[in-house]
């Protein structure tokens, strides 16, 4: 029998030099900066359902109270308020939501333990917590201000209107502007009421981050965030005789609602002038502060 031929295999085909280069060249990667982790902490943020519920539950509770109240009060001649001033019963509780999400935004993380996830991919811790102050602050000062000003507008409509004829000294005495016989806002009240009480609300929400990010506990921050804001007025309310006055009033000036009542010129305290701006900027102060501690402590212990 004559030998079988044996089957060679084909040679490989030879590639170009520069499609050979090509595939061997190194995929291309940037450096990593603070906008790849907004991005990141945005896309978070907005694809979960906690952050919908709760800004949607602080909308609807101060847009809707606040029409509840000038609807209310848009029969009477003299409410003896500033026009503005029916925003601040809805925002006393919408304010609640703002604080709740802004300390899930990062102790979901931490019950979850995404926050792993998080730190691998990005090492730079400041960083990450800097993304989420930035994206939540940003959103909450939004909502909120958005929530004010319709707020405003609707008192303005419904009660713009008052008439403060025989009431006139009573007004004088609590700040209230009349013009022409009518109650009025000026352009600070309106500032107050709208962008103030949106940023003043804010800060509270970037506090209760920081102080989120020092328990990492859910439950624990914002008991103790309710405990700040509800703590000193509810405390003062108590305190009646006179050895506790000085306290009484301290309580009173500093405590987080009174600063909110005072952008919309109905302050707590006994100062009917405050205009709650200085307590804005303590309110910054204190949360720059916990922050600060919030960066120390997330540099140094473990996830």
């Amino acid at each position: 029998m004559p030998p079988q031929p044996q089957h060679q295999a084909p040679a490989p085909q030879q590639m170009p030099p520069q499609q050979q280069q090509h595939q061997q060249a190194p995929a291309p990667y940037g450096k990593t900066h603070l906008g790849h982790a907004i991005v990141s902490e945005w896309t978070k943020i907005r694809s979960v359902r906690s952050t919908v519920w709760t800004l949607g539950v602080m909308f609807v509770l101060v847009v809707g109270i606040g029409f509840l109240t000038a609807l209310g009060l848009s029969g009477s001649d003299f409410t003896g308020m500033p026009l503005l001033s029916g925003g601040l019963f809805g925002l006393m509780l919408g304010q609640i939501c703002v604080i709740t999400l802004g300390v899930l935004v990062i102790t979901s993380e931490y019950g979850t333990g995404m926050i792993r996830t998080t730190l691998t991919a990005s090492p730079q811790r400041g960083r990450v917590l800097t993304a989420k102050a930035v994206v939540f602050f940003v959103l909450a000062f939004v909502m909120t201000t958005v929530a004010c000003t319709v707020t405003a507008l609707i008192n303005s409509v419904l009660l713009s209107g008052q008439s403060v004829s025989g009431f006139e000294r009573q007004a004088d005495a609590m700040g209230i502007l009349i013009e022409n016989g009518q109650v009025v806002a000026d352009s600070s009240q309106w500032l107050g009421a709208t962008v103030g009480a949106g940023l003043y609300v804010a800060l509270l929400g970037l506090l209760s981050l920081a102080v989120g990010a020092l328990l990492r506990h859910s439950a624990g921050a914002i008991t103790a965030m309710l405990a700040l804001v509800l703590l000193p007025l509810v405390m003062a309310m108590f305190m009646m005789g006179e050895a506790l006055q000085d306290v009484r009033e301290i309580l009173l000036e500093y405590s987080p609602l009174n600063g909110l009542a005072s952008l919309y010129r109905i302050p707590m305290s006994d100062d009917q002038t405050a205009t709650g701006w200085p307590l804005l900027g303590v309110l910054a102060i204190a949360t720059a502060v916990v922050l600060a501690a919030a960066y120390a402590l997330l540099e140094k212990r473990d996830v």
